[in-house]
């Protein structure tokens, strides 16, 4: 069953579960951390439903900016919010 972690960044504003759940892609694993917590939809997706631009998601090492992107049965699914500054 996929994985799906979230960064402390994200933390910083709002609940992030981590949790297994059955999901065949990167959107249906992130729908089931928004039926858990709501408000993280708006800080991940944007109001087209595609990744914000500075959310990156790696599915097993890999990055992805497709949502529709397929998870494996074990995948490890890694939603981490870009830093920027200096």
């Amino acid at each position: 069953m996929p994985h799906l972690h979230f960064t402390p960044q994200l933390r910083r504003f709002t609940e992030t579960p981590q949790l297994h759940c059955e999901a065949g892609s990167v959107r249906e694993a992130l729908e089931a951390a928004f039926m858990l917590n709501p408000k993280l939809r708006g800080y991940v997706l944007d109001d087209q439903g595609d990744l914000r631009p500075n959310v990156a998601v790696f599915v097993d090492g890999r990055r992805t900016l497709d949502p529709a992107a397929p998870l494996g049965a074990d995948s490890q699914v890694h939603v981490l919010q870009a830093l920027s500054g200096g």
